[in-house]
């Protein structure tokens, strides 16, 4: 049985973004589960969908033959473990402790970025971006971290690589951000934006884009700066 991947709108779902994108850069088959948001309330359809495959009732969800995997470190684990043949962490130690380091970080940090720039694929809102750049100190601050993360991994690996050189768990875990620094057009060195492109053009990402792209949804609770679409 192929695996299962319960995710939410991929427009706005950067949680859900991160192992699509991992299972499809990969290669590796899956069924992918739509549960659209309609709200995120106990009683709410999305819920109730998710509440009967995982008991923390949030997407993603990865589902292998019946065991629910849920948390998007623990889906990379997993699937890592799964499928050792796809590399999908770095072979050489160090690198991989790295490797997870910055994940871990990803998971649990930036939330000045995450909260004020939501992701939304589908918008161009680079004056919004301009006001959060000029008003919002911690967003610059979770910027300047990213940059300097992302350099550092970057200038030790040969021109137009990724983080670690090959696609890995970390080049997916960051493909949301690369989304946000897009839509909101926020100001990073050129060395960034070149990786921000390669990971926009990476065909797992662009798959993910054109199915967000095509879905045709407005969500007022996941629009704050939008009355509707463009």
């Amino acid at each position: 049985m192929a695996l299962q991947l319960y995710i939410g709108n991929k427009n706005y779902s950067s949680w859900s973004m991160r192992p699509w994108v991992l299972l499809r850069q990969a290669g590796i088959p899956f069924e992918e589960i739509m549960v659209r948001f309609d709200s995120f309330d106990a009683g709410s359809s999305f819920k109730k969908q998710v509440k009967a495959i995982s008991p923390v009732g949030k997407v993603p969800v990865l589902v292998d033959d019946g065991f629910p995997v849920w948390d998007t470190l623990a889906i990379a684990e997993y699937v890592a473990e799964r499928f050792p043949d796809r590399q999908l962490w770095p072979a050489d130690p160090r690198a991989r402790a790295r490797a997870r380091s910055v994940c871990a970080e990803m998971h649990s940090g930036f939330s000045a970025l995450r909260s004020a720039c939501p992701m939304n694929i589908e918008a161009s809102l680079p004056d919004v971006g301009r006001l959060i750049w000029r008003d919002q100190p911690g967003v610059r601050a979770d910027v300047a971290r990213l940059c300097g993360l992302w350099g550092e991994l970057l200038a030790a690996q040969p021109a137009g690589s990724l983080l670690f050189g090959a696609f890995t768990v970390a080049d997916a875990y960051f493909s949301p951000v690369c989304m946000r620094i897009r839509t909101y057009e926020l100001p990073v060195p050129a060395d960034i934006r070149a990786y921000v492109d390669r990971v926009a053009a990476l065909p797992g990402v662009k798959d993910w884009i054109d199915g967000a792209l095509a879905e045709q949804d407005f969500l007022d609770f996941e629009e704050p700066y939008r009355l509707g679409r463009s």
